[in-house]
């Protein structure tokens, strides 16, 4: 696994557990959207949600919207983050 991810998920693993959630269980789609954030930032300048349509700062992830969504659906928009109950 290339060292940019490896740091990624390490930082988005600690911010998740700071605010109560975690990472999603799944490490292929963890993957994948780590990737596509790192895609994003060397692209954009910024690491943008890979499931926002980029166009506005705010977007950038973790987004302002995703412990909102957590909240609401027991996940963020692109299941980079669920809740502690997820899936069980």
């Amino acid at each position: 696994m290339d060292k940019k991810v490896q740091i990624l998920i390490k930082e988005y693993k600690k911010h998740a557990e700071k605010n109560g959630f975690r990472l999603n269980p799944n490490k292929e789609i963890v993957e994948n959207l780590i990737k596509a954030l790192i895609k994003n930032e060397e692209e954009f300048g910024k690491k943008y949600c890979p499931c926002r349509k980029i166009h506005r700062d705010e977007i950038v992830c973790p987004c302002i919207y995703h412990k909102d969504e957590i909240k609401k659906q027991k996940h963020c928009h692109c299941f980079l983050f669920v809740g502690k109950n997820f899936g069980g």
